[in-house]
């Protein structure tokens, strides 16, 4: 039964990440990886928002569903880590850098204001 939570979150998490990543980088007339930095936060706040829930609304059930289902197709390192090497290799260290540093500070940020939501809806 637990897998099929994990499948069935993933089953919304995968064509949700491919439909806001090509929403949002068609919008941006940039090299920087916008879809994938988006749906990497995006999945970072949903998590901490789960995560921090847990104690108190989320059950185990719910948690494989969105944590490890949706939140596992949805975010995508290794999207976000071959971006930033495509980046380096074309000559724009920089925007490989801020990459880097934005995805990290952002997606850190996210889980924590995701988890102090959590708390102060359900604590």
């Amino acid at each position: 039964m637990n897998w099929l939570l994990v499948v069935l979150g993933a089953i919304v998490g995968a064509p949700l990440r491919y439909l806001t990543d090509r929403a949002v980088q068609s919008r941006h007339d940039s090299v920087f990886p916008w879809g994938t930095f988006t749906v990497n936060v995006a999945g970072c706040l949903t998590l901490g928002l789960l995560t921090g829930a847990a104690a108190g609304a989320a059950s185990s059930h719910l948690q494989l569903l969105l944590g490890t289902g949706l939140c596992g197709a949805l975010t995508t390192y290794s999207t976000f880590s071959y971006e930033t090497l495509r980046l380096a290799e074309a000559g724009a260290v920089r925007h490989a850098a801020a990459n880097v540093v934005a995805s990290v500070a952002a997606g850190l940020g996210a889980a924590f204001a995701g988890a102090a939501l959590a708390d102060a809806l359900w604590a």
